[in-house]
């Protein structure tokens, strides 16, 4: 997909909200389980007329990175939430693949994911403290790509602290070779995250990596001033062992 979470239809409407009501919107990244199967979850809430939230994301099955992507309601207080899940980003119209129930309040989503005929599958929980990464270290260079994009990622970490100009992150999207390009000498600023590592640059790139088992993730967000028109930044997926770096792979039809 082009881009992350980001480019779906509620986000997109809460960005072009005006000012005053910025504060009407949530995003929130958690980690976890449902059942026994490690996952991280990405949800973005826009507050409705009647105090109810419009939800929708999607969260990644680990370690086989596969897709699957959520839309439903949270109670105005109580945290109730409700959220059909499916293989494409759009699930109007389509049938839900399964469908989550359960609070989602004070940094934690728990509850039951039911088959779509309401039957019982599996208990769920997730949190949003990720690992720290205050003892990884690892030297990076990998590359990546898929149908019309392509990626090279480069950086060193020691003992949680990136090496000075050693971060240099490029893609290239075909046809038009449009590009993307943080890093390559740059002076950029590593600032405190709990739970991961984040990387400032310009006015308002941020690039954070996740621990989240067998990968880091290595993803941008704000990140246009270093991209051509029409070019992005993908998510990177840096394998523990053997340093390979992967992309998402495609959602289902």
């Amino acid at each position: 997909m082009r881009r992350s979470l980001a480019c779906y239809a509620l986000a997109a409407g809460a960005l072009a909200q005006p000012a005053a009501a910025q504060d009407a919107t949530e995003s929130r990244e958690l980690t976890g389980h449902i059942g026994r199967r490690q996952v991280v979850m990405s949800l973005y809430a826009l507050r409705q007329a009647d105090g109810a939230w419009r939800v929708t994301g999607e969260y990644l099955l680990l370690p086989s990175l596969q897709r699957r992507f959520l839309e439903g309601e949270r109670s105005a207080q109580l945290g109730v939430t409700t959220l059909n899940e499916g293989m494409t980003p759009i699930l109007y119209g389509r049938a839900p693949t399964a469908v989550f129930q359960g609070n989602w309040s004070d940094g934690s989503f728990k509850g039951m994911r039911l088959a779509p005929g309401g039957q019982e599958r599996e208990h769920f929980e997730l949190g949003e403290n990720f690992p720290g990464m205050e003892q990884y270290s690892a030297t990076v260079r990998c590359e990546a790509s898929g149908e019309r994009y392509s990626s090279a990622l480069a950086f060193v970490v020691e003992a949680g602290k990136l090496k000075a100009g050693s971060f240099d992150w490029r893609s290239r999207l075909a046809p038009g070779g449009h590009r993307c390009a943080i890093g390559g000498g740059e002076e950029l600023k590593q600032v405190a995250l709990a739970g991961g590592m984040r990387i400032l640059a310009g006015k308002r790139c941020a690039v954070t990596l996740r621990d989240l088992g067998e990968y880091v993730r290595v993803q941008a967000e704000d990140c246009a001033e270093y991209c051509g028109s029409q070019a992005y930044l993908e998510p990177m997926f840096v394998e523990r062992r053997g340093g390979t770096c992967r992309l998402l792979r495609p959602q289902g039809g």
